[in-house]
C-alpha cells in the first residue's frame, strides 16, 4: 500500500530502531496490545494461547519497505506507531518554532517534552521526572535543559490490575506480556537536533523493555547520541554522566543516586 513519502521515512526509522535495539522497539505489537485492551482501554489478560497465535506476527522482519513510498505487512501482521508519534510530532513543532524564529518556549506532549532556547529570565527549564513510585506531581528528580529533548516511557503511565497483579502497557516483543526489565522508569535525553525528538521516544520504550544493563551498553555504544536517567524497581536512580551536572535528585523521593559513566 502506499503511504506517502512522510509515513513511509517514519516507518523506516522505527525499523533501524528495532534493528538497533535487537527487536525491544517494535511497531508490529499491534494485535498484542489489542489483545491486553490497551488499544481500547478494555483491559484484560490474554491467555497464553492467544499470544501464541499473535507472536509469530511480530517483529520487523514482517514488515517491508517497497518502491516509492510503498509499505506491504505479512499477512496477520498490524503496525501501530504509538510509541513513536509523539516524538515525531515533537520534532514537527520544534521544526515550526524554528520556522517562525521563536527562541524560548516549551512544548509538553505527556512524558515527551521539547524545550527551544532557556526561559525568559535566561535560565535553562527546569523539567521535573515523575517518581513512579508515588502519586502524579511527587518527582524522581529535576533536570535543566536548553534546546532539548525529554521523553520519559515508565509503566506507572498506563495500567490496569487484575486478581491483585498489575499490567503495564509496555509490552516485551520477545513475550508478548508486559516487559520485566528491573526499571520503572526510563528519561531519554538529547540536544534539539532535528529528529532527536523521535529518537529519544523510540529508545525511551525500547531501553525500558531492555533493562539497565543493555540500555547503558545502548548508550556506551555510541550509536545514538543521548544521555539516560533510569530508576530501578530496586530503589537506584541512575543518571548517566553527561547529564549529572544537569540533573538534581529529589532527596525526599528516597532512591540511592548514582551517576553512571
Amino acid at each position: 500500500m502506499d503511504v506517502g513519502e512522510e509515513l513511509r521515512d517514519l516507518i523506516a526509522r522505527a525499523l533501524d530502531f528495532s534493528a538497533a535495539t535487537d527487536g525491544a522497539f517494535d511497531i508490529t505489537l499491534a494485535p498484542v496490545s489489542s489483545a491486553w485492551g490497551f488499544t481500547e482501554d478494555t483491559y484484560r489478560v490474554p491467555e497464553d494461547a492467544e499470544l501464541a497465535l499473535l507472536l509469530p506476527c511480530v517483529g520487523a522482519e514482517h514488515v517491508h519497505l517497497e518502491e516509492g513510498t510503498a509499505v506491504s505487512l505479512d499477512q496477520g501482521t498490524r503496525i501501530d506507531l504509538g510509541a513513536i508519534a509523539k516524538g515525531y510530532a515533537s520534532d514537527w513543532m520544534a521544526a515550526i518554532y524554528q520556522e517562525h524564529g521563536i527562541t524560548h518556549g516549551i512544548v509538553d506532549l505527556g512524558g515527551n517534552t521539547w524545550v527551544c532556547g532557556g526561559n525568559l529570565e535566561g535560565e535553562p527549564w527546569q523539567i521535573g521526572i515523575q517518581d513512579p513510585a508515588r502519586s502524579a506531581g511527587a518527582l524522581a528528580g529535576i533536570l535543566e535543559a536548553s534546546d532539548a529533548f525529554a521523553v520519559t516511557s515508565g509503566g506507572y503511565q498506563r495500567y490496569f490490575e487484575e486478581n491483585g497483579q498489575l499490567y503495564h502497557h509496555i509490552i516485551d516483543p520477545a513475550t508478548g506480556r508486559p516487559a520485566e526489565s528491573g526499571l520503572t522508569s526510563v528519561t531519554v535525553v538529547a540536544d534539539g537536533a532535528a529528529g532527536n525528538g523521535t529518537m529519544c521516544d523510540a529508545l525511551s520504550t525500547a531501553l525500558f523493555v531492555m533493562g539497565e544493563d543493555r540500555a547503558l551498553e545502548l548508550w556506551r555504544s555510541g550509536v545514538y547520541d543521548f544521555e539516560l536517567i533510569l530508576v530501578t524497581e530496586d530503589g537506584r536512580l541512575l543518571a548517566t554522566a553527561g547529564i549529572a551536572d544537569r540533573f538534581r535528585p529529589d532527596d525526599s523521593a528516597g532512591y540511592a543516586y548514582e551517576i553512571v559513566s
